[in-house]
């Protein structure tokens, strides 16, 4: 997806089968017929001009996160969940599973699970407890390159590696991940749990917003809600949350760079305690570092045509 200047953007739809039932009329076998020939179709080219873009942002600005996601659904292809199972990114599957169960024909919408190796094992049990209430749930998981376990990170990164080199960490562990998902997967557009009321670098996010490095659509569907309106929707949902939760803290990333905050602290503020910073990366444009392995990859293939040149 791309904002209009020199180039367009394509991507392509995938759509869910007609559930199996004791009756299936002839319109709902045509409809299903028709959902699978348009999954099968070359994917459709998709502009998105900077009027277009604000005009549907105008448009998305006064509905519901509920509307915004069947907004979703209709108009953008490939479109994925990025999520650390926080407070929002749990309502969103909850939202998302119900739009299915009522819409069980449209485009289903997996999830993208960066496993940094450094979660709280209250997550991952969080993760096992979220399968087994949406059993329908696809979690596509990606760990750092070419490693399985926190012992191979460090034997090929070093010890506390969070601490001696922070964009190495954010980069290896984050961002580089997210970005072979996008390729892996051909993710388009990618729903977050971002908020304004997170404040920081988020307290002026739009509803879509383009990331041109990246060439994905970000969807922000509760941008406009407080976090005691979430926490409020998990709890009358009875959506399962992280145990860390109820122990004071109210964004939950790596264990070694989040802590409890106290009364009256920003939602985020235990986040990176005492550092200068409020982004892990995946939403900051490119790092030193990213920019620094983008020049050294550029070098290696002018190095590598040039031998093909003087081998000819």
């Amino acid at each position: 997806m791309a904002i209009e200047r020199n180039s367009s953007f394509s991507s392509s739809a995938s759509t869910l089968p007609a559930e199996e039932s004791g009756y299936v009329s002839s319109a709902s076998e045509d409809n299903a017929n028709k959902a699978k020939a348009a999954a099968a179709s070359p994917a459709p080219h998709v502009t998105l001009t900077k009027p277009y873009l604000d005009f549907l942002n105008a448009q998305l600005e006064n509905m519901g996160p509920i509307e915004i996601l069947r907004f979703t659904k209709i108009l953008f292809p490939k479109v994925y969940q990025s999520t650390a199972f926080g407070l929002t990114g749990l309502a969103t599957i909850d939202m998302l599973s119900k739009i299915q169960r009522d819409w069980p024909q449209s485009p289903r919408i997996d999830l993208v699970f960066l496993d940094t190796l450094y979660h709280f094992q209250e997550t991952y049990d969080l993760v096992e407890r979220v399968k087994e209430r949406y059993p329908e749930l696809h979690v596509h998981v990606f760990k750092p390159y070419g490693v399985e376990t926190v012992e191979e990170f460090e034997a090929m990164y070093g010890e506390k590696v969070y601490e001696t080199e922070a964009e190495l960490y954010d980069w290896s562990a984050k961002v580089e991940p997210l970005h072979r998902a996008y390729a892996e997967l051909g993710i388009q557009a990618v729903l977050t749990g971002r908020r304004r009321s997170q404040g920081g670098a988020r307290d002026k996010i739009p509803v879509i917003e383009l990331d041109e490095e990246r060439g994905v659509v970000k969807i922000n569907p509760l941008v406009n809600w407080s976090f005691n309106q979430v926490k409020d929707y998990i709890k009358e949902n009875n959506v399962p949350y992280n145990a860390l939760l109820d122990r004071g803290y109210k964004s939950v990333g790596d264990w070694h760079s989040t802590v409890p905050v106290a009364e009256g602290e920003d939602e985020r503020a235990g986040r990176w305690k005492g550092q200068d910073k409020t982004e892990c990366g995946i939403h900051n444009k490119k790092s030193r570092y990213a920019q620094y392995l983008e020049e050294m990859a550029d070098k290696a293939r002018e190095q590598d045509l040039a031998n093909r040149v003087a081998m000819a």
